[in-house]
């Protein structure tokens, strides 16, 4: 594409497509644009609303579904926070509470949940998959205070 434009004093000066000349009238009636690229710039009009459509519609689109994430990330139930563990040794003498601590369930749990959760706990620390001596033992001891099998003597160890 080549358009002329003019300045008062300039000549004729070829820089790219364009093209200066120093008579203002001259200049105005030399202003010709092919037909190819007067036509390929009136299809780039033409696309043009198209495309900023294009573009309001996507931006749309991507703020609606922004919107709705928002606010079922919001409307979400809080996450459970992990239970922290126990900051207490071992007391003396065992008792209810402490049993049902280190069993993980409540002091008033039947026999069937104090045995199932013996079994779990066990599974976990048993010497023989590398636990401690030490836990097992304390669990066993959990397990009978619960179960009312508990002798006065306390902890073996």
């Amino acid at each position: 594409m080549s358009f002329g434009y003019a300045t008062p004093g300039s000549e004729w000066l070829a820089v790219g497509t364009i093209k200066c000349h120093r008579n203002w009238e001259s200049a105005r009636s030399s202003f010709t644009v092919s037909s190819s690229s007067k036509e390929s710039f009136e299809e780039f009009l033409a696309a043009t609303p198209f495309l900023a459509g294009l573009a309001i519609a996507a931006a749309a689109l991507a703020g609606k579904y922004g919107i709705q994430a928002w606010q079922s990330f919001k409307a979400r139930p809080p996450k459970p926070r992990i239970r922290k563990f126990y900051d207490g040794g071992f007391q003396p003498k065992m008792t209810r509470r402490e049993a049902a601590l280190i069993l993980g369930i409540k002091e008033n749990a039947g026999a069937e949940k104090v045995k199932e959760a013996h079994r779990r706990v066990m599974v976990a620390n048993h010497p023989d998959a590398g636990g401690s001596h030490y836990l097992a033992s304390k669990i066993n001891e959990a397990k009978d205070v619960m179960l009312g099998k508990t002798k006065d003597g306390g902890s073996a160890f």
